[in-house]
């Protein structure tokens, strides 16, 4: 049987201000106009998490920043 250990980070929104998804009442999401500079700073936060053995499993955007749920499996 796989044994898993978890994290979570926070990253604020200071450093990613304009990754921002944007929802209709209708419940459609969808990313605004994000720049490269913002994408550029996530894909380096998934890449070195990902050198670590880590796999982002979920992410939450919020007013204050994103969460971001990571697992990795345990070995033996």
């Amino acid at each position: 049987m796989k044994h898993f250990e978890y994290e979570i980070t926070r990253h604020s929104a200071e450093d990613l201000n304009q990754l921002i998804v944007f929802c209709s009442e209708g419940g459609e999401c969808n990313l605004g106009d994000v720049p490269r500079s913002q994408t550029d700073i996530f894909r380096n936060i998934l890449n070195e998490k990902g050198r670590e053995g880590w796999e982002l499993a979920d992410i939450a955007f919020g007013k204050d920043g994103v969460l971001a749920f990571w697992k990795r499996e345990l070995a033996g």
